[in-house]
């Protein structure tokens, strides 16, 4: 007779059968009713409070699952698996948790009708390919799309305006665009390490703007330094001019003040000598109205920094390395390592240069670049949730514009893929395929159409009555039809210029489908060693109870 695991083990925890489908679709559905209501422009926002009181305003499934603690294993299954969405495509974590528990909830209904889990998994393998198949025919080929201005615009304000405010969302959506712009190459794949993102606490979400150029989080460290300058010269080096430590353990051995002096003088006639060749090289390339500045990744001592002053040039100590490498795709130039390589040629331009203080934080603009690689984004707000609302929204807007560039293709956003989808799996899949696996096909049509029902009802719309309207649509016409979330009624997304990306909806049919399939096909839950509600006995063999 074979051993069960109950032999093996008195003490473990044991969910089988229908009992163990029936909870991993229940937890499935619990993180579905989750994030059901943040689809869409219209869902509503989410409130995380951390446990030192800290909170967080978002509608951003990434940022809720990360967040959130989740203690259910099927849950977590169900959220790393979104995450995985977002770390490879950047977004559509919502979407691809309400497939997964959707796909769920329509298997469990045939399931509880006795049909066996393996046989609708057949028939969601099925429709899973014949989806993607029809999501390549589906999409809208764009050739040069980096090009496409308008287009990139699109797809950008259509991912902002899931996660933010309408104006918010437009301001945003042209800095992201120009930000891309500027970084992409073509045949190259776009690298948004290129963009980077400084957030200050000041003013309004509204004023967070693009900058051709790049933002530094320090100043000059004189007080007789130029605080704004225009035609500049850019030169970033990465030079010391402090007294630096020996490479070798050694010391310096002296008799009287005299010999002293005589080595203080020595160095510091090294280091003049030094900030000199600097000052000559700055006169003898700046001509009327053109300026100088210095960018230095080691250190600058205080006297070389007066004479520096004293001569008008900006000088920077101790950037940062990432910075140093923006700097030189933003402004030009190549990065100096000694004094004796100072040329023309290896010198930056920037049209302004000016320092901000904002209480004791100094930030440098580096801005009007001629031909930048580089660039940066300036996330400003009142209060430190709005600024991190914004970071979590500009990354998704960034990945999003990456992705059109990339695929090469947009797909009609609104809901329109998944009610074309719907029907064609109904009305051309489900006819060739044979047997009991078409009810797979059925379960997966209707659990496509969850996310136009979702957006029309976090809209406040009759779900029924636009969904079948969108179908009629659809059948009538041929044409992409997606749900309007103002008025209801079905609308041409290609006409309003409502885009989702090719691989994010690619994936997200994969990854629900993949996850939905594993969960249907556990029979048994087991958890091994947990005292199953036992009464815990002690050494007189007395129940706890009694000895209370």
């Amino acid at each position: 007779m074979a051993a069960r695991l109950e032999d093996l083990n008195p003490n473990a925890e044991i969910v089988s059968k229908a009992a163990a489908r029936a909870v991993n679709v229940a937890a499935a559905q619990g993180l579905q009713g989750v994030l059901k209501t943040n689809l869409g422009p219209r869902g509503t926002l989410k409130m995380l409070v951390g446990g030192a009181g800290q909170i967080k305003l978002t509608k951003d499934g990434n940022v809720l699952l990360h967040e959130m603690q989740i203690q259910h294993p099927t849950a977590c299954m169900v959220a790393r698996t979104a995450t995985a969405q977002d770390d490879v495509t950047g977004d559509g974590t919502t979407s691809t948790v309400l497939l997964c528990g959707e796909l769920l909830k329509q298997a469990e209904r045939y399931a509880s009708e006795g049909l066996h889990p393996r046989v609708i998994t057949d028939g969601f393998d099925k429709a899973r390919d014949s989806a993607v198949e029809f999501l390549d025919t589906f999409k809208i080929k764009k050739d040069q799309p980096e090009k496409d201005r308008e287009l990139l615009t699109q797809v950008a304000n259509t991912s902002l305006r899931t996660k933010l405010e309408p104006d918010l969302a437009d301001v945003m959506t042209e800095a992201i665009v120009d930000a891309v712009q500027c970084v992409a190459e073509p045949d190259t794949p776009v690298d948004l390490h290129m963009v980077e993102i400084m957030h200050m606490q000041q003013q309004q979400g509204c004023d967070s703007r693009f900058v051709n150029g790049i933002v530094l989080d320090h100043g000059g460290r004189h007080p007789d330094m130029p605080k704004v300058m225009e035609n500049c010269y850019i030169m970033t080096c990465n030079v010391t001019f402090e007294y630096e430590k020996t490479e070798v353990q050694s010391g310096f051995f002296y008799s009287s003040a005299e010999e002293r002096e005589k080595l203080v003088e020595s160095e510091r006639k090294w280091l003049d000598e030094r900030c000199k060749a600097v000052v000559d090289f700055k006169r003898s390339v700046c001509k009327n109205g053109e300026t100088f500045i210095m960018i230095n990744q080691k250190g600058i001592d205080p006297l070389s920094l007066d004479i520096f002053a004293k001569e008008g040039i900006l000088a920077l100590r101790r950037a940062k390395r990432r910075n140093m490498e923006r700097l030189t795709l933003a402004c030009g130039g190549v990065p100096m390592n000694s004094i004796e390589d100072m040329t023309v040629d290896m010198l930056g331009y920037a049209g302004k240069v000016s320092e901000i203080t904002l209480g004791d934080d100094k930030f440098t603009f580096v801005e009007d670049c001629k031909i930048p690689k580089s660039c940066s984004i300036i996330i400003k707000g009142p209060n430190k949730h709005t600024i991190d609302q914004i970071k979590d929204a500009i990354r998704d807007g960034l990945r999003a514009v990456k992705n059109t560039i990339e695929d090469g293709s947009v797909i009609p956003g609104a809901g329109a893929f998944e009610i074309a989808c719907a029907l064609h799996l109904n009305n051309v899949l489900k006819k060739s395929v044979e047997g009991r696996a078409k009810l797979g096909v059925e379960a997966f049509a209707e659990a496509l159409l969850i996310v136009p029902k979702t957006l029309a009802e976090n809209s406040g719309l009759d779900v029924q009555d636009s969904i079948i309207k969108l179908q009629e649509e659809r059948e009538k016409t041929n044409l992409p039809i997606g749900i309007d979330c103002n008025s209801g009624e079905p609308m041409l997304p290609v006409e309003e210029g409502i885009f989702d990306n090719f691989r994010v909806k690619r994936q997200s049919i994969y990854l629900a489908t993949v996850l939905a399939t594993q969960l249907l096909l556990v029979d048994e839950v087991m958890k091994a060693g947990k005292q199953m509600g036992k009464k815990k006995e002690d050494n007189t063999g007395l129940d706890q109870e009694d000895m209370d």
